[in-house]
């Protein structure tokens, strides 16, 4: 049976003209399934809503018993309807009753009815209910009916999203608003409650029925072609843009761009009677339900070519191209984004900013670096977090689990509510030990650090009361930046840095770029393995000129004050004394030309690279000291990449190996005289950093918040008994296990709160 005269686009025209009418949402509703069914000529046209408990609830039907709108329910796995739900696919029968997943529900009156036609409603790719037709007769549907009834479906899903049919749940609201517990990786500690601003705003599609079908082709033949030309121009020039693609990223979305037919269901979707903007977003929406199911992570992560390629014609086609979130927000704003840059984030006032969730980005990334430096509460690699929420909507960024929750029930918010003020309490109690020396019980000093990268990291110095700075991380200038920091710029920065830390100490760390940290300004080298590539101190000495800049902004802006200098990646004890080398020629050009040095320069290497562990009795001889940089060590140690889920778990740095190669380092650097910081992340966790005092360190260097618990660890620990726990476990450590309960037990039996 062909579809009344006019098809897709009488139907959109209709439905416009029912949404325009001033009356109750279920009015409208009723009103919407008669509509529809009259165009395709159907005896029964049926809305199905997903509920936030899950299940499927008849809102609104033509042809079945009205008695049982809001009465049925079913399982979103159950009937044919369920089915759909789950597939995310639409569902043509010509006898519906014949199916296996046919579900009978007496109440409805259905039994007469055998043909059968569903298709899912769908937004940003979830699924929000199932729309139905059917019919006496047992009768084939045509293409132009199915693609009539997913253009409705998109409508519908918009009133469904808006939150409008939320009232007519009489005991639970629709799932599109229902409460989302998500789980990612913790990035940055701290809890925040907030309301969710999309850093970059999802195009809000306001216009969905076309007026003029064939102006709106035009339209999206245009947005087509400059969008392919644009990728084509970044292709060519070999460009990196804003959001961190590299080639190959530029090169899979111009595939999708060229892909025939995903252009022409967007042109079909047009012609049934679509904008050209609604009938990306359709298509796409589409695409994210088939692909968000799909268990090959390669192509998942194709997703988000796609969804890149659909936001460009999307920002084209609208009018807000380069638009993004800028720098206001809102108080109690939480960023939402698929991902970010440090200097990003930088741009957002962090006054007004109570946390960030992200779709990718590790507890190593650059974004987590920068997060934990202002002390905003971080979760990462939260899957579809962009599509989860809208703008608004109230979430809470738990950076002690990993959870996050959008759009919790008030027991939830309660809860975290007084988790805040217990945390709170307990900054309080920190805060008080601020003055207070971090002597373990049986009277040894240690020294508690910070990590820095910032201008704003220092600030903590005096909150905290900690020593100085043990790792300042000079790239994070870099990085942040346009273009290439220059002499001048960079002495600035360090001048600034010694200002505010005042004679306290500060260890500045060469420039560590290359492997996962790339400058947006300089060609990404291609290479297999760049984590191993060209990176770090190797990029120094090849690059001379650029070390030679830093060293001297270095050592010009320390005049007459301590210095201290580290280089990152040292692999060879002969690397350091290139490096070396390099300062001393930079310091006899200053000497010459008239201007005033250091009062004292002194040269470390970080151990991070497993080749010096056995050359540390030759590197402990000619650095002036030593800086353990924990996380590379570790990940090279045992050949797990840290951004990797699949492998990050799969070894404890308080196994066995891990705990001889600590030893070594402390045992070879203290014997050799020469200082010994470990300045990576294990140091800034209580039961990790009491292990490394039992092993000899005497010096951490943390993120801020961990100061307060790594002291009041300390005051509580006897470190001649933690080494002899240490001792004990690794002479039986024949299978290499880890020492972590041990250590865990007598933390508890001894009170020492970790």
């Amino acid at each position: 049976m062909p579809a009344a005269p006019g098809g897709p686009r009488l139907l959109l025209r209709r439905l416009r003209e029912a949404m325009a009418e001033p009356v109750s949402p279920q009015a409208r509703l009723d009103r919407i399934v008669v509509v529809i069914a009259a165009n395709v000529i159907a005896e029964v046209c049926s809305v199905y809503v997903l509920r936030d408990d899950n299940t499927l609830e008849l809102f609104a039907t033509e042809g079945l018993n009205r008695e049982a709108v809001h009465l049925t329910r079913m399982r979103a796995d159950e009937g044919l309807v369920g089915l759909i739900a789950q597939t995310a696919e639409p569902l043509s029968l010509s006898d519906a009753q014949t199916h296996p997943a046919f579900s009978y529900r007496p109440e409805t009156g259905e039994e007469a009815y055998h043909a059968f036609l569903g298709v899912p409603l769908l937004r940003a790719g979830n699924t929000l209910g199932v729309l139905t037709v059917q019919n006496k007769t047992y009768r084939v549907y045509s293409d132009e009916e199915i693609e009539a009834l997913q253009t409705t479906a998109m409508v519908l899903s918009e009133m469904i999203a808006s939150g409008e049919l939320q009232g007519l749940a009489p005991d639970a609201g629709t799932a599109a608003r229902r409460a989302v517990n998500a789980r990612g990786v913790v990035l940055a500690d701290g809890i925040g409650l907030g309301h969710v601003v999309l850093h970059e705003p999802r195009i809000v599609v306001k216009t969905l029925i076309a007026e003029n079908v064939e102006a709106e082709i035009a339209r999206l033949e245009a947005a087509i072609e400059a969008v392919r030309s644009a990728i084509d121009d970044l292709v060519e020039r070999g460009d990196k843009i804003g959001t961190g693609e590299s080639r190959e990223v530029l090169e899979t979305v111009r595939m999708f761009a060229h892909d025939k037919g995903w252009l022409r269901r967007m042109r079909e979707a047009v012609v049934s009677g679509l904008t050209a903007e609604a009938a990306v977003e359709r298509v796409q929406s589409d695409n994210r339900a088939r692909m968000m199911r799909q268990s090959d992570p390669y192509l998942r992560d194709r997703l988000h070519d796609l969804d890149d390629l659909a936001n460009r014609l999307l920002r084209r086609l609208t009018g807000q191209e380069g638009a993004g979130a800028g720098a206001y927000l809102p108080d109690n704003a939480i960023l939402v984004a698929r991902s970010m840059g440090p200097a990003a984030l930088l741009d957002y006032d962090p006054s007004r900013l109570r946390g960030v969730v992200l779709e990718e980005g590790g507890p190593t990334s650059h974004i987590a670096i920068v997060a934990r430096a202002l002390g905003i509460p971080a979760v990462g690699e939260v899957e579809n977090a962009t599509a989860l929420c809208d703008s608004g909507d109230a979430i809470i960024v738990d950076g002690v689990s990993g959870e996050v929750q959008v759009r919790p029930g008030p027991e939830i918010e309660a809860a975290y509510a007084e988790m805040v003020r217990l945390r709170a309490k307990r900054q309080e109690q920190y805060r008080a030990l601020r003055d207070v020396p971090a002597i373990t019980r049986d009277g040894i000093r240690i020294g508690l650090h910070l990590n820095a990268g910032l201008l704003v990291d220092l600030g903590h110095l005096n909150e905290t009361g900690a020593e100085g700075i043990g790792l300042f991380r000079t790239e994070l200038q870099f990085m942040v930046a346009q273009r290439m920091p220059s002499a001048a710029e960079q002495q600035a920065l360090y001048e600034a840095v010694f200002a505010a830390t005042g004679d306290r100490p500060v260890t500045i760390r060469t420039l560590d770029i290359g492997g996962d940290k790339i400058l947006p300004y300089m060609p990404k080298l291609e290479e297999e393995n760049p984590a191993l590539g060209w990176r770090a101190i190797r990029i120094g000495l090849d690059r001379p000129a650029l070390l030679r800049v830093q060293l001297r902004a270095l050592l010009r802006a320390a005049a007459g004050r301590p210095l201290k200098i580290m280089f990152p990646m040292v692999a060879t004890v002969d690397e350091f004394v290139r490096a070396k080398a390099i300062v001393d020629r930079e310091k006899a050009h200053l000497r010459r030309h008239g201007h005033p040095l250091p009062s004292d320069c002194r040269l470390g290497a970080m151990v991070e690279v497993p080749s010096l562990l056995f050359q540390i009795d030759e590197i402990a001889q000619v650095a002036d000291f030593l800086s353990v940089g924990s996380n590379d060590l570790m990940q090279f140690l045992f050949a797990v990449d840290r951004e990797n889920r699949r492998v990050a778990d799969r070894f404890d740095p308080l196994c066995a190996a891990a705990i001889r190669a600590f030893r070594l380092i402390a045992e070879r650097a203290n014997a050799a005289g020469c200082p010994v910081t470990v300045c990576g992340e294990i140091g800034g966790r209580p039961l990790e950093a009491m292990a490394l005092i039992g092993m000899g360190f005497r010096d951490l260097s943390m993120s801020p918040a961990s100061i307060g618990p790594i002291k009041a660890m300390v005051l509580s620990l006897d470190a001649r008994a933690i080494a002899d726990v240490i001792d004990a476990e690794m002479a039986r450590a024949h299978d290499g296990a880890s020492i972590r309960p041990a250590l865990a037990a007598f933390a508890k039996a001894h009170g020492i709160p970790v």
